[in-house]
């Protein structure tokens, strides 16, 4: 009988494993916010960021350009690189140029993001990533085997500052304003590409306390097909 109690509970335990293990592997949607402290439209978009960021099966992004940065106000955070990624995104949605506040969702649909309840909207229609199995485990990355749309996807890596963080504006349109922004990204690097076959690349460790995120991505600014965050 203490046979049969043994196997039971290591049945249950694995069982109770394999179902935390799917669960961290659940599919998310994926939020940029493109934003930039020298915008005076930009803080209410960054609020209804910060309302979002925590949802079940949300990875909420900030990305700071930097063509606002000659109206007396250079963003602390912006990067060329994060100005390149939105203009990127535009064509396929249909602008043409970018602007801010915009928020992205899984690479395929936008909106403005400063009024209440648009992000939460964009979410809810959008869905989730529906891409191959992603992980992100013992110094590597993993993608499983699946479609790659054209047959070639990009994998970026993401290195993110998890939480809230306020700045102080001197200068420019929000000159006197303290910003909140969410999960500030840091960096913005592409690992290299996916075509389909399972691929595992090696995750190099994180630099001052920065999360990380890894997108496998149509390319060319096109949509999300998984994301995970460690």
């Amino acid at each position: 009988m203490s046979r049969k109690f043994v196997t039971v509970s290591s049945l249950s335990a694995l069982a109770l494993a394999a179902s935390l293990g799917a669960a961290a592997a659940q599919p998310l949607s994926v939020v940029e916010l493109f934003t930039s402290q020298g915008c005076s439209s930009c803080p209410p978009a960054n609020a209804n960021l910060i309302r979002v960021k925590d949802q079940p099966g949300v990875l909420a992004l900030s990305f700071n350009v930097t063509y606002w940065d000659y109206l007396g106000w250079k963003d602390i955070f912006g990067k060329q690189e994060f100005t390149r990624r939105q203009v990127s995104y535009e064509p396929a949605l249909g602008h043409d140029g970018p602007f801010t506040p915009q928020v992205v969702v899984n690479g395929h649909a936008d909106v403005v993001g400063a009024a209440p309840g648009e992000i939460e909207k964009l979410i809810s229609v959008s869905g989730r990533t529906s891409g191959p199995a992603l992980s992100l485990d013992g110094g590597k990355i993993s993608i499983g085997a699946g479609a790659a749309p054209g047959g070639h996807a990009d994998v970026w890596l993401v290195r993110y500052a998890k939480g809230i963080v306020e700045v102080p504006v001197s200068r420019g349109e929000n000159t006197g304003r303290t910003l909140p922004h969410a999960n500030v990204v840091h960096a913005l690097e592409k690992l290299g590409g996916w075509t389909g076959a399972a691929a595992t690349y090696p995750l190099p460790a994180a630099s001052g306390g920065l999360s990380t995120a890894v997108l496998v991505q149509s390319p060319g600014g096109g949509p999300i097909l998984a994301a995970a965050t460690d």
